[in-house]
């Protein structure tokens, strides 16, 4: 970690938020942000940050486009853009956490197929069925409430994946969620909380918790499933917490309009 950092509260947490940025994201980072696992460790806190921000791009990005173009045009385009500033990273976890889940029965065998980088029948058939029914919820939605749908839902699922931090243990030696592996406090999972309770804010109560009980349903689910069938969590179970939580969310906002 860098020493000056480390020597100032604010310059050190600024350091882990821009450490989660650049661990999530494509963006750019300060120049000055240093590289440690202990520093991108203590930036789990940060995690719904990341998603406030990149929701906050989708958000701007879909805003431009529709006034221009088709709602369902400006959704495809907000979409696009999350999937290149984050390196499609969740998008992937998912498509290889449902090969490993649906091609393995034993844990050494899910452990296996997870870490091959190739994508298989299961994965590619879960990824198009995620992403298809992302769009599909979100252009159900008010044309002034996917913005704010867009914020909460990058915030919310990011903390949804964040708690499997705290719930339960990482079960490889090593991978891509190593440096995340120790579990994190009651205080950082809090802090965490108050970044998406920021977020959540910009919707209707009603609705809001609407989408709030169908991610967590969503987050409870899968967090089962991990600790049953491999006893813990890896980085791929992360990355498809957060996309299944997201797309639960924003079916939960449609409640309202059934």
């Amino acid at each position: 970690m860098n020493t000056e950092a480390s020597a100032n509260p604010l310059r050190r947490e600024a350091e882990y938020f821009f450490g989660a940025i650049r661990f999530f994201t494509r963006l750019p980072v300060p120049a000055w942000v240093g590289h440690s696992s202990d520093a991108l460790d203590r930036s789990t806190r940060y995690f719904p940050a990341v998603g406030l921000l990149v929701g906050a791009i989708a958000a701007l990005v879909f805003g431009l486009v529709s006034l221009f173009l088709p709602k369902t045009l400006a959704v495809l385009a907000s979409m696009a853009t999350t999937l290149y500033i984050t390196g499609a990273f969740h998008e992937d976890g998912w498509s290889d956490m449902v090969d490993g889940f649906g091609g393995g029965w034993e844990k050494s065998q899910v452990l296996t197929i997870m870490k091959d980088s190739r994508i298989g029948s299961f994965g590619a058939v879960a990824l198009v069925i995620l992403l298809l029914s992302k769009f599909c919820a979100l252009i159900e939605l008010d044309l002034v409430m996917i913005p704010v749908a867009l914020v909460a839902g990058h915030t919310l699922s990011r903390f949804c994946a964040t708690t499997l931090l705290r719930t339960l243990d990482y079960v490889r030696d090593e991978g891509k969620a190593k440096p995340l592996a120790t579990r994190i406090s009651w205080g950082e999972l809090a802090l965490a909380g108050a970044t998406t309770l920021l977020a959540l804010l910009l919707l209707p109560p009603q609705q809001a918790i609407l989408g709030c009980v169908f991610a967590a349903v969503a987050t409870l689910w899968l967090a089962r499933m991990f600790e049953r069938r491999i006893g813990g969590y890896t980085g791929d179970c992360l990355g498809a917490t957060q996309q299944l939580a997201e797309v639960a969310f924003y079916c939960g906002l449609l409640c309202k309009y059934s």
